[in-house]
C-alpha cells in the first residue's frame, strides 16, 4: 500500500509539473504574440487563478502514466498519452464549456494544431520526469 501511494503521488507531481510546462507555453505563446500571428485568439494572463486548475488536471491527468505504455520510449509514452487531454480538450471542453465550437475553431483554424503541440508539452515533460525519478 505504501508503494502505491508514493507511486500516485510521484505521478500526480510530475502531471503537475507537466501542467506547469505547458501552461508556460501556452502564455509565452499568447506573451510572445504566437498565437495572434497564427490567428489563434488564445493569450492568457500569467494568473493563479488560470494557473492553478491547469496544473490540478495535469496532475490528474498525470495518473495515465500508471498504464504501461511505450516504457522503453519517453517520446511516444508521452505524445500517446498526451492525446487523452487533447480529445477532451477539442471535444468536450471547447464547444461545451467554452462555447468556442468543436475543436475551439472559435479560436482560430491552427486552434486544433495548438493544442496539440501544448498538450505534448505536457506529455513528454510528465514522461520524462518520471524516466529521470525512475518511476
Amino acid at each position: 500500500m505504501k508503494r502505491l501511494a508514493k507511486r500516485l503521488t510521484v505521478i500526480f507531481a510530475a502531471g503537475c509539473l507537466g501542467g506547469l510546462a505547458n501552461s508556460l507555453a501556452v502564455w509565452l505563446f499568447g506573451a510572445y504574440g504566437v498565437t495572434k500571428t497564427l490567428g489563434v485568439r488564445i493569450s492568457p494572463d500569467l494568473s493563479p487563478t488560470w494557473l492553478y486548475p491547469r496544473l490540478v488536471w495535469g496532475g490528474i491527468w498525470g495518473l495515465l502514466f500508471l498504464l504501461p505504455v511505450f516504457r522503453s520510449s519517453v517520446l511516444k509514452r508521452g505524445l500517446l498519452l498526451s492525446l487523452g487531454p487533447t480529445i477532451i480538450q477539442l471535444f468536450v471542453v471547447f464547444p461545451y464549456k467554452a462555447d468556442q465550437g468543436m475543436m475551439g475553431m472559435g479560436l482560430g483554424a491552427l486552434t486544433p494544431l495548438l493544442v496539440f503541440v501544448f498538450n505534448a508539452i505536457w506529455g513528454i515533460t510528465v514522461a520524462i520526469w518520471l524516466r529521470f525519478v525512475r518511476e
